[in-house]
């Protein structure tokens, strides 16, 4: 057996599978060195008798190197091969979508909702109207009271002021029907009263809060059944009913213009910081429509009616449902809220739809007794 034997030891300078003398510049004797590998390896430092020393000369040099310490065997077939980092796996690509098409503007509201709702109490004053006047004007005091309920539930809500309800209820129906019955003059004997009833009846309670309290149903008296009280007075003419439809006819196409217009049209705010919705195309709209329906409205329904007092009464409409709806906006932004109520189903409540209809009563009573008279 030759000295490559398993038990023999090795020769100086010789290491197996190499066949001849050893050469200048060989590796010194001790394991197996490979020549071809020789550069992909390093030698491996002599261990002193202590195992750590030489252990940091070792580390400084690889630190000056920028290499990571080597450990392992020298043969490259047992070299531990550092795995490969796996690359992620590709993103699933997601199957291509559809292309969708673009999205319809859509109403705010529950639009089947708000026409059901809208026709059927269409059909309620029209019949009232036309019945018996007593009847509307009992349909105008209910709405006041119920409208009243649902602005000083929101204000106690909202701001923690407790404007007195029952006052107010009972002085607003009390001034729709002293509006018909005794006309302006009446009116506004009855909005005194309230007036003194509101402030009488706050005085039951602590005296913190007072003045707003007061105040706030000052505001709700006035804004609510005062102005209501122009409706019951366009009614006692001897065409009451047909001022009193010509008036209502006429803000809701207006609305609708504006609606309508707004909708398909409308690109520049009309006043954005308190109504986004609402646009100037949409205001064109709304006087568009207003005029066309007075003119149509005015010479057809009221006595002594003519095509261009239509057209002025219906820029009048158009102009002021306008503010007044604005005007309803500013106090639902103040409170926080959407709607004053959820009475009715794709409106809100009572207030969301009188919100145009209170600042147009009384302008549409001053034209019809400036064209044709109070009579």
């Amino acid at each position: 057996m030759n000295d490559s034997s398993w038990g023999a030891p090795p020769r100086a300078g010789y290491s197996p599978g190499y066949w001849g003398p050893p050469r200048q510049g060989a590796a010194p004797a001790g394991p197996a060195y490979d020549e071809r590998v020789a550069q992909h390896t390093r030698p491996m430092p002599i261990v002193p008798d202590d195992p750590d020393a030489g252990r940091d000369a070792e580390d400084r040099d690889d630190r000056d190197r920028g290499a990571a310490r080597w450990s392992g065997p020298l043969f490259r077939d047992e070299m531990p091969q550092e795995p490969m980092p796996t690359p992620p796996p590709p993103a699933a690509s997601e199957p291509p979508q559809p292309s969708q098409p673009p999205q319809k503007k859509r109403a705010g509201r529950d639009l089947r909702a708000a026409i059901g709702v809208g026709a059927g109490l269409g059909a309620v004053i029209i019949a009232a109207l036309f019945v018996v006047k007593a009847v509307f004007v009992g349909v105008i005091a209910v709405a006041v009271v119920v409208g009243l309920w649902e602005l000083t539930s929101r204000l106690d809500e909202r701001k923690g002021i407790k404007a007195p309800l029952v006052p107010l209820a009972v002085g607003g129906a009390a001034m729709i029907v002293a509006g018909y019955v005794r006309g302006a003059e009446g009116a506004w004997v009855a909005m005194a009263f309230t007036a003194l009833a509101v402030l009488v009846w706050r005085m039951t309670e602590p005296p913190e809060g007072y003045l707003k309290d007061v105040t706030a149903g000052l505001f709700a008296a006035f804004y609510v059944p005062f102005l209501a009280t122009f409706v019951a007075m366009m009614l006692t003419a001897d065409d009451g009913p047909q001022r009193v439809f010509t008036f209502l006819l006429l803000t809701v196409v207006s609305d609708t213009g504006a609606y309508a217009i707004g909708w398909r049209f409308g690109k520049h705010k009309l006043a954005p910081r308190i109504s986004p919705g609402k646009t100037r195309e949409g205001l064109v709209g709304a006087v568009t429509f207003g005029m066309a329906a007075g003119a149509v409205c005015m010479p057809l329904l009221i006595d002594g009616g003519t095509w261009w007092q239509g057209l002025l009464l219906g820029l009048a409409v158009a102009v002021s449902a306008t503010l007044g709806d604005l005007g309803e906006s500013m106090i639902k932004r103040d409170l926080g809220i959407k709607d004053m109520g959820t009475l009715l189903p794709g409106h809100g409540g009572i207030m969301d739809r009188l919100d145009s209809l209170l600042p147009t009563a009384p302008v549409v009573w001053l034209l019809f007794v400036l064209f044709v008279g109070s009579g």
